[in-house]
């Protein structure tokens, strides 16, 4: 551990990529195998599960530092970072155990933890504690509760261990593939084989392995479709709103993996027989969708079946979910990826001609002009994807000339007021920039009527919600419908905060209530209905996309704006 906490140091300790990049082949240079295999996994993205719940840490370096939970609490929003703050108030500074390295803590002594009671956890985490000094317990803390995170990209991981190693960059990354998946831990071997000579016999890809996702450039605002040539140089394809995944059928098995490597195929049993008949040594890319009368469903639909360990059959009838491909990367056991994008194009039509997988049509515009058209009338997708037909399928995400790129539509939009923030972390610790956003939930008659519950909200009157009345009928209310902390700068952000506090409410733990009075605008590319959240929706991927000043708080949006946008509403 104590090897891997001055790798640790020495990131954290600088912003230049290039002396990252020699801080990482050092450690590789000096780090026993199995200690590398782990250093790999969690600087390129692994994250193994909690092992001990977050409450119970706190009580525990409460109770060894003999503070109170008010006291620790305002360390907490002082430092922005649970790890940090622990390692700050625990008394005494243990000695690292020299002999034990990152494999020894991770494999031997901290993922254990999961499977003991409170009790025994208690004394084996006090233990291992009183053995670290503060920046050990940091990381500890971080690595058991996979918030582990030190500024290091996966791309930089393999830049130095194909540095280390001696290979090509693209060999090492698909060698990578699969290696963080959180359903089996990295080891000696594994480590042995991502480093392996050119010719040592190992394949390509082995077993259910993928390949590197070939990613896209969003097409900005300062390009012209106009240059991109002529309509019939692209594949024009609808970008659809699903999870991106690879379905890998060899040696007779069938893998589904995320773009995120995760293997899926637990998920979504119904995928695996589609690919029953496909020949074997077969990689296909495409998309995972919630499938419902013969078109893609809402993104919020297909959300319900990500993350659970039981998939009930009522669950898989009322959700099913559709593979659509749009990509051959192997086919017969023989990578294809270096033909470009129109020879695997007519393979993979040919290969699902008779074959119950769904193939991703091609759109066929006769200019640019109709192009836009199709982005801006795009109903079950995000958008359109373009991808050059004499490309080849790349490696992450590049400029090349073999490039693909996202032509999403306008994001929608909706004005809500500032009701709630709290303090970040990391830079941002000392700010409040996490922020919480309200509409009302009908339309006030006038400014002076919204002014009213402005003021009630500020004397800290309480609000009478009736439980059987829609909340569009009750009282004139402001009704939280989402969160954001991207998208201000610097100094937008810096005001933000000084306004925050100047019009600071209440308290309630880290979230701080405040005057309604700022109105900003938020950007957002989905919405479903949620049951689970007040408003009665749910955004996806919203973001702050400015401060509207010149907005009345009366003219804030209502809910039944957000309503009209739901999948299925006249207007939505």
């Amino acid at each position: 551990m104590k090897q891997f906490a001055a790798l640790y140091a020495e990131l954290d300790a600088t912003t230049s990529t290039a002396a990252k990049l020699v801080a990482l082949q050092r450690h590789l240079a000096q780090a026993d195998p199995a200690d590398a295999a782990w250093a790999v996994y969690v600087l390129a993205g692994g994250r193994p599960k909690r092992v001990v719940r977050l409450g119970l840490l706190r009580e525990m370096a409460c109770e060894m530092a003999g503070v109170a939970d008010w006291l620790f609490e305002a360390c907490y929003q002082a430092v922005g970072d649970l790890a940090e703050t622990i390692a700050h108030v625990l008394p005494g500074v243990g000695s690292q155990d020299d002999a034990a390295g990152l494999s020894v803590w991770l494999h031997d002594r901290i993922l254990p933890l999961r499977a003991l009671d409170e009790a025994q956890a208690r004394a084996r985490v006090q233990a291992q504690w009183l053995q670290l000094d503060a920046l050990g317990r940091m990381l500890w803390v971080k690595l058991a509760t996979g918030g582990f995170r030190v500024g290091v990209s996966r791309q930089l991981v393999q830049r130095a261990l194909a540095a280390h190693a001696g290979l090509p960059l693209a060999c090492v990354a698909e060698r990578m593939m699969g290696y963080t998946d959180s359903s089996r831990w990295p080891t000696a071997q594994a480590y042995a084989e991502l480093i392996a000579p050119l010719g040592d016999g190992l394949p390509a890809q082995r077993g259910g392995q993928p390949y590197p996702f070939f990613l896209a450039h969003a097409l900005t605002p300062q390009e012209r479709l106009e240059d991109l040539g002529a309509t019939q140089d692209w594949q024009i394809e609808w970008k659809y709103d699903g999870i991106r995944a690879q379905l890998v059928k060899r040696a007779g098995q069938v893998w589904l993996w995320s773009r995120g490597e995760e293997l899926i195929t637990p998920s979504f049993p119904e995928v695996p027989p589609l690919a029953a008949r496909l020949p074997e040594g077969t990689v296909l890319d495409g998309e995972l969708l919630a499938w419902g009368d013969g078109v893609p469903a809402p993104f919020a639909q297909l959300q319900q079946r990500l993350g659970r360990k039981r998939l009930p059959a009522a669950l898989l009838a009322r959700v099913p979910v559709a593979f659509v491909a749009y990509d051959l990367l192997e086919q017969d056991g023989q990578d294809i990826r270096a033909l470009t994008q129109a020879q695997r194009r007519e393979r993979l039509e040919r290969l699902l001609a008779d074959q119950p997988i769904a193939l991703a049509p091609c759109l066929e515009p006769a200019s640019w002009a109709e192009v836009e058209r199709l982005r801006q009338s795009a109903e079950h997708a995000e958008g359109l994807m373009l991808k050059r037909l004499g490309s080849p399928y790349g490696s992450g995400r590049t400029r090349s000339a073999g490039l693909w790129l996202k032509y999403k539509r306008e994001p929608w939009v909706i004005d809500g007021v500032l009701l709630y923030a709290q303090a970040g972390h990391g830079r941002r610790a000392s700010l409040y920039s996490d922020y919480t956003f309200a509409v009302w939930n009908r339309p006030p008659l006038d400014a002076a009527q919204a002014q009213a519950v402005i003021e009630a909200i500020a004397r800290r009157e309480p609000l009478v919600r009736q439980a059987d009345v829609p909340l569009a009928a009750q009282a004139l209310q402001l009704v939280p419908f989402t969160k954001a902390y991207s998208g201000l700068s610097e100094q937008e952000l810096g005001q933000v905060d000084a306004h925050i506090k100047r019009t600071m409410i209440d308290k309630f733990g880290p979230v701080r209530s405040v005057r309604p009075s700022l109105v900003f605008e938020i950007a957002f590319e989905g919405i479903g209905a949620s049951s689970r959240h007040k408003s009665g929706v749910a955004l996806r991927f919203p973001r702050i996309k400015r401060l509207r000043p010149d907005k009345p708080l009366h003219e804030v949006s209502s809910l039944a704006d957000l309503l009209a946008l739901l999948p299925g509403s006249k207007s939505g």
